[in-house]
């Protein structure tokens, strides 16, 4: 028989099917890999450096959704905005990925390159070093979190009696919808707001 025209194993599918198994079941084995994508696990391992690499072809493949262009705009603070809300959207697609993909260091070149762009810019703008990767933690905090937050029920407290808690009733019939949206742009607005204050005067 002839070799086929096209590779029946590769990165790409490998990446492609355990981010399918993880949105389904919250997580992934390389075997379960294999079977879905009809090979020996042996095979899913000449293509990847055991569950480590599998994590990390995830992680390409969420972050590829991300606006790197985003880091270009300046002054830095709508850099930074815009990137924050980019970046929660594509986790936002896939949040069954965060736990497994905020457990394991990040390796893949293409994600530490966009974190290299990042760095540059908030130097650039003049945030001291010693800053820059607080900044860069507490921005991916508060993104991870809402992007958790997206995927939970719009109505997360159920009042059975307003008589008890009318306060929290209250409250819940005067926020604003979509909830979450609403959440995630006042956190980011104060944290941006807290990093102008790092800046020298």
């Amino acid at each position: 028989m002839g070799r086929p025209s096209k590779a029946l194993l590769d990165k790409e599918r490998i990446g492609a099917t355990a981010l399918a198994l993880v949105d389904e079941h919250g997580d992934f084995s390389v075997p379960q890999i294999a079977k879905r994508l009809g090979v020996q696990t042996a095979s899913v391992y000449h293509h990847v450096e055991g569950r480590g690499g599998v994590v990390e072809l995830l992680r390409e493949r969420v972050v590829a959704a991300i606006d790197a262009a985003a880091l270009d705009l300046r002054p830095w603070d709508e850099a930074l905005t815009a990137w924050a809300r980019s970046y929660r959207a594509a986790f936002a697609a896939h949040p069954r990925t965060i736990p497994l993909l905020t457990t394991s260091p990040v390796r893949e070149p293409r994600v530490l390159t966009a974190y290299e762009q990042a760095v540059g810019m908030l130097v650039e703008a003049g945030f001291a070093l010693p800053d820059v990767m607080p900044v860069l933690t507490g921005l991916e905090n508060t993104v991870l979190g809402s992007a958790l937050d997206l995927a939970a029920p719009e109505t997360m407290w159920e009042v059975a009696d307003e008589e008890a808690t009318p306060l929290l009733a209250a409250a819940l019939a005067a926020s604003p919808v979509p909830r979450a949206d609403a959440a995630f742009e006042l956190a980011l607005a104060g944290f941006v707001a807290h990093c102008r204050g790092l800046l020298p005067a």
